[in-house]
């Protein structure tokens, strides 16, 4: 026993390491190396069909400003249209759209209510793909704001026949409201600036993200719509596509503003919904990478290590538990507790994957480096997360076990913004 307790400590060490090295590769080369832009530059007048999809439920806060902008963007009109799923909505969101769609009969506006059946975003992203005609699909949740030319520089990328998704960056536009928003900021650009351009620069895995990317229909229909029961549907298309030889394109440049959660009750709760999904996709992705004939060596290492860091914080639980037992049965001493956790904190915070040295990278790369201040209390964010990644861990395996699956539950929106 005391030998499988000591394997696991070593274990725990070698993987956190594993991370922190990872993690500076990437900054490393968001700093210094190459960097791979987008095909945003490309000129044409041949663009492919869009059709832009809108999930609401309960969205009247927010719902008129995101449409709002949507029928300003950038794009050929006879090429574009707006799809909104008005999902199990008990408030003023469905007369909201209705008159939206009434006061625009200059752009192709379709609406669906859905009242019966399940409600959830990856169900409503199916019965959207139902009525929508573009070659290309672009999801946005209710509460972002899109940049004008957002659609066209997403959907331009699409002329490589090899891309089968493609995400842009995520930008905080309430940032300025207290704490939580500005912590969330940070984690934002850690996130996106640094790694996620860092793995698009390194030809590994960039995640497409269920908002503020597009995908081709015809691939997601082919390959059996959104999978209903996983509440990460964008990690699942991730690997699905990399896994059939597609790959994920992403356009730090493509920027679109979010309303980030204000409250800690709210992020805690968003925190394990996203735990509980990408657990799931962890189980049901793991061996399907690694036996993949169309990813590269590298790949599937950034894959196992993507799809696990949502388990890293089980991991650290286990470890902790691990070391206490060992210092009882007169195994370890304080220095073991020590090397422990300063390898533990140094592999920074989890719901956006970005430890701290990335967060600083991209706050100079975003020419904003007194915003990383803040930077000593996401610590704090460290431990917040981590137990709530820990709930969704969970969730995800009593799903597995007895096939019962979570119910979506939606972030609370603000619109004060």
């Amino acid at each position: 026993m005391i030998l499988a307790l000591k394997f696991y400590m070593f274990f725990c060490i070698v993987l956190f390491g594993i991370y922190i090295v990872r993690h500076f590769v990437f900054t490393g080369n968001r700093l210094l190396g190459k960097q791979k832009i987008s095909y945003g530059d490309i000129l044409t007048s041949e663009l492919p069909t869009v059709s832009v999809l809108v999930p609401m439920h309960n969205e009247e806060k927010v719902a008129e400003k995101l449409l709002n902008r949507l029928v300003k963007v950038n794009y050929p009109k006879d090429k574009y249209e707006i799809v909104v799923i008005n999902d199990h909505s008990t408030d003023k969101t469905g007369e909201i759209i209705e008159t939206f769609k009434k006061e625009n009969p200059e752009i192709s506006i379709k609406v669906m209510h859905r009242t019966t059946g399940n409600r959830g975003k990856p169900v409503a992203l199916n019965d959207g793909l139902k009525i929508a005609s573009g070659e290309i699909v672009v999801v946005f949740d209710a509460d972002y704001l899109p940049s004008k030319d957002l659609i066209r520089n997403l959907v331009v990328n699409f002329k490589n026949p090899k891309v089968g998704a493609v995400m842009g960056r995520v930008i905080p536009v309430n940032s300025g409201k207290n704490i939580l928003t500005k912590l969330l900021e940070l984690e934002r650009i850690g996130g996106y600036q640094v790694d996620q351009q860092a793995r698009y620069n390194l030809h590994l895995i960039p995640q497409y993200g269920g908002t503020v990317g597009g995908f081709r229909k015809n691939l997601v229909v082919k390959t059996g719509g959104f999978k209903e029961n996983i509440l990460a549907e964008d990690t699942e298309l991730t690997f699905r596509l990399y896994v059939n030889g597609y790959e994920v394109v992403y356009s730090n440049r493509a920027e679109c503003y979010e309303e980030s959660p204000e409250d800690w009750s709210v992020r805690g709760r968003q925190i394990r919904r996203w735990s509980t999904g990408h657990n799931q996709v962890m189980f049901s992705y793991i061996f399907k990478l690694l036996t993949s004939k169309h990813l590269s060596f590298f790949q599937k290492v950034d894959g196992i290590l993507l799809l696990m860091v949502y388990l890293v914080p089980v991991f650290l639980f286990l470890g902790i538990l691990d070391a206490v037992a060992l210092f009882f049965l007169g195994e370890a001493n304080i220095l073991t507790y020590s090397y422990f956790w300063v390898i533990s904190m140094m592999i920074g915070t989890f719901g956006n994957f970005a430890p701290f040295y990335q967060v600083v990278a991209g706050a100079i790369l975003d020419d904003s480096p007194a915003k990383a201040k803040l930077l000593p209390l996401l610590f704090f964010n460290f431990f917040f997360n981590t137990f709530y990644i820990l709930l969704g861990f969970k969730d995800a395996l009593i799903g597995l076990v007895k096939k019962h699956y979570p119910i979506w539950d939606k972030t609370q929106r603000y619109g004060d913004t």
